[in-house]
């Protein structure tokens, strides 16, 4: 295990637009450091290398994961592939940050948490909002019942692209599709301020190669609480999620899901809380899970696997409501 005073090396396998955005961060913390990256294209992990000071640069995910100097690896790839990149580095010790959704379902997440458990190794699904400071802010509110208990959530995310079935968005064998994709973030939003609902109900739209364009779901719990939930790849939306307490409003202003800002709505008054960000966000998941291997533990107390768990069924849940299948 990495001692304390001595930098993490970090290995990147897949090198898409959130591998970027991620290595950038990682360039902020002080006891880390990109040690090593992979592509399937030399000349791509070349370039990235290069943009970001890595050592190493790999033309596959075995020679990265093969070397015996990566302490930590995030997996980048598309979610078809997420268990097969986590278990192959996994057995070799190497920690794994694998990016949302953790697999394509609950069977491939539970292989991926029986492998790190069977080899003492640290995992941890890459769902970045849970560490950002206004999303811990408003979850402590919360929880803490400042203003009393939360009666209803409203959370969406949309955008819209053009349709390519060639492209990781839109193509069904690797994965895509709004509900995979974006809509993770809405049921995050519920399971965390929430809990697993009830009741869910969900609707959706297909494009021509049946994976989903978009989701709209509504879970139902005790006491008349509920949830509304939409993911739209055809459409812009304010992609918020409303909080509505007993005695008062929090909001979670535009792209909720990323470093933003939080609105409170009290008595007519809003007072808007800047959280100071000057990253992209990644940081705050990554000291976290530095942390973690500093400490020899295994699973995370923000992200635990139980949390994952619930995720997935989630997926899966609404998945075989509105018959997305992959």
């Amino acid at each position: 295990m990495t001692e304390n005073k001595k930098k993490i090396k970090w290995g990147i396998i897949g090198l898409g637009n959130i591998a970027h955005k991620f290595a950038k961060d990682l360039l902020t913390i002080n006891d880390a450091e990109l040690y090593a990256v992979a592509s399937r294209n030399q000349e791509k992990a070349n370039d990235f290398a290069k943009t970001y000071n890595a050592q190493k640069a790999y033309p596959s995910y075995e020679d990265l994961a093969n070397d015996p100097n990566v302490d930590a690896v995030y997996i980048a790839t598309p979610h078809v592939f997420h268990k097969e990149n986590s278990i192959m580095c996994l057995q070799k010790g190497i920690a794994v940050l694998c990016e949302k959704p953790f697999a394509m379902n609950t069977k491939e997440v539970e292989d991926m948490i029986a492998c790190a458990e069977a080899n003492n190794t640290l995992l941890m699904e890459a769902l970045w909002t849970a560490f950002l400071p206004h999303y811990q802010y408003v979850l402590n509110e919360i929880k803490n019942k400042t203003f009393g208990n939360l009666i209803k959530l409203e959370a969406d995310f949309g955008f819209t692209r053009p349709f390519d079935e060639s492209k990781r968005l839109f193509g069904k064998h690797l994965g895509g599709g709004s509900l995979l994709d974006i809509g993770i973030y809405p049921i995050f939003a519920a399971l965390s301020s929430l809990g697993k609902p009830e009741h869910i109900d969900a609707d959706a739209t297909f494009f021509e190669n049946n994976v989903d364009s978009s989701c709209t779901m509504v879970f139902k719990y005790k006491n008349n609480v509920e949830a509304h939930l939409k993911s739209s790849l055809l459409e812009t939306l304010p992609t918020e999620a409303i909080f509505t307490f007993e005695d008062a409003t929090i909001k979670i202003n535009t792209m909720f899901h990323q470093p933003s800002t939080v609105t409170i709505i009290k008595n007519g008054v809003e007072e808007t809380k800047d959280f100071g960000y000057n990253t992209n966000g990644y940081n705050f998941e990554t000291i976290h899970f530095n942390n973690l291997i500093k400490a020899g533990k295994t699973e995370s107390d923000i992200m635990s696997f139980d949390f994952s768990r619930n995720l997935i069924g989630l997926l899966d849940e609404v998945s075989q409501i509105i018959g997305l299948e992959y």
